[in-house]
Order: C-alpha cells, then sequence, then structure tokens
C-alpha cells in the first residue's frame, strides 16, 4: 500500500485518466467494480471527473462523445520539468499530440508518442499530485507497455526517464524500467508482430474471481479469466466501452 502526499518522483507513473461516451454509465460501472465514488469539477475543467477511493484521487473521467472512438486508459508519468521532459522525448524520437498546457492550477499535462507508437502522457503536479493511493485494492498496481519492438521501447524510456531496463531472466519477453533508486515502476512486454504498441494498466483487487464477474455484470467483458501467475493471479478484461485493462491480485512480495 502507497499514499502519497507530494509529486511521485520523476519516471514514475503517477495518474490513470479514460474518456467515454457515457459518464453516468461509466460511473455505474467502476464504482461497482472498485468502489469509486466520483467528484465533478466543474465547467471550468470541462466537467472532468477524479475517480476517488476513501475520498482521494486515484485515476479521472471525462467525456469522449466520438461514437466511433477507441477508449482506453491513458497513462501519465510524473515529470519535475514538463517542458524539457517534452524535449527529452522528440530528442529520443517521440512526438507531441498535445504540448505541455497548463490545467488551471492542478498542474502541467502534456500527450506524446513513443518510438513505437505508444501514447503517453506527462503530469507536473502543483495542487493535484495525481493518483494519491496506489498498490492497494480499487488503485493502480502495475503498468505494462505491449510492443513488437521491445528493445526500441527499452532504449526511448532510459533515455527520457532516466529509467534502467532489466531483461526478465528466462525467455519471457520481458524487461522491467527501474527508476535511479531501483524500484521497478513499469513493465515491457514482448507483443505480436504487426499489432499496435499500447501502455496497459493493472488494478488491484482482493478477489480477481469476484471482480471478474462483476466486469460481466456490469456489462463489461472477461477476455481472458483469471490465472495463476508467478507474480499474482491476473485476468484481463474490458469495460463496456471497449476499454481494455488488466485485474490482479499480487503475489506475497
Amino acid at each position: 500500500m502507497t499514499r502519497l502526499t507530494s509529486n511521485a518522483p520523476a519516471g514514475t507513473p503517477n495518474w490513470l485518466d479514460l474518456g467515454i461516451p457515457d459518464m453516468e454509465r461509466a460511473k455505474e460501472f467502476y464504482r461497482g467494480l472498485f468502489g469509486w465514488e466520483f467528484v465533478d469539477y466543474g465547467p471550468e475543467a470541462g466537467h472532468y471527473h477524479g475517480c476517488l477511493l476513501r475520498g482521494e484521487p486515484v485515476a479521472g473521467m471525462m467525456q469522449n462523445p466520438d461514437p466511433g472512438g477507441e477508449y482506453w486508459w491513458g497513462l501519465y508519468f510524473a515529470t519535475d520539468d514538463i517542458d524539457g521532459t517534452v524535449k527529452r522525448v522528440t530528442d529520443a524520437g517521440g512526438s507531441v499530440v498535445n504540448p505541455p498546457m497548463d490545467v488551471m492550477d492542478k498542474g502541467r499535462m502534456a500527450i506524446l508518442t513513443d518510438t513505437v507508437g505508444a501514447q503517453f502522457g506527462l503530469w507536473q503536479g502543483r495542487e493535484h499530485i495525481g493518483s494519491a493511493i496506489v498498490n492497494e485494492p480499487g488503485s493502480f498496481v502495475w503498468n505494462e507497455l505491449s510492443t513488437a519492438d521491445r528493445r526500441l521501447a527499452s532504449e526511448f524510456y532510459a533515455a527520457v526517464f532516466d529509467h534502467t531496463p532489466e531483461e526478465m531472466p528466462g525467455d519471457m519477453g520481458y524487461t522491467v524500467l527501474n527508476r535511479a533508486d531501483g524500484q521497478g515502476i513499469a513493465g515491457i512486454m514482448d507483443g505480436p508482430e504487426n499489432s499496435a504498441s499500447g501502455w496497459a494498466t493493472y488494478f488491484e483487487v482482493e478477489d480477481p474471481d469476484a471482480a471478474a464477474r462483476a466486469v460481466r455484470e456490469g456489462g463489461g467483458e472477461v477476455v481472458a479469466e483469471p490465472e495463476d501467475t508467478p507474480y499474482g493471479r491476473i485476468a484481463f478484461v474490458r469495460d463496456p466501452f471497449g476499454a481494455e485493462f488488466r485485474l490482479m491480485r499480487p503475489a506475497p512480495a
């Protein structure tokens, strides 16, 4: 369990948000799954909603009325210097989708793509530091990039955030990105050839089997049934709008 009261170290995943076409249905689904409550930040924020766990923000949601769109949980990395980090992104071969902008007095954000085409964000917190609770049920516990070019992706994130890539032993086809203090903060896994690269989030739950049932009951889809792995019991699911994420009960440390 981790509770944050200040900005996470640079290069650490620190926020998630989701654009969906039906806010009320989304709130019903995620309330039933994770027990979240919601706060509307008002018209000046475009009615962006905070997803709260015991009163603390863990993620965000916004209205995206595009009926033909694809929906996904967007991942943000912490930075203390968003303009400097954006320059490192472009120097490393990434591209800018939305340049740095102020979000009222909450902080500054930018949206980018890496060298394998995966989209991610940067968040430089001010009043809003990002996810205040992580690594406990109802919050994110891990984030993972799937790509057909793991080496290229590893080199990119090492260049931008000074991550140290660590190859997992055996033939897993998996790289852990370690922060300067040695803490593993995200993973990169081999994806199918010719498939789109993208980040996926693992949300911690106490009982993945019960959570998978709640996904179905809420109108979502279970893509892969809960399964035991050396790292915990994991299920792949989608919400009612097709946004994919993972459910995970981590193995004991």
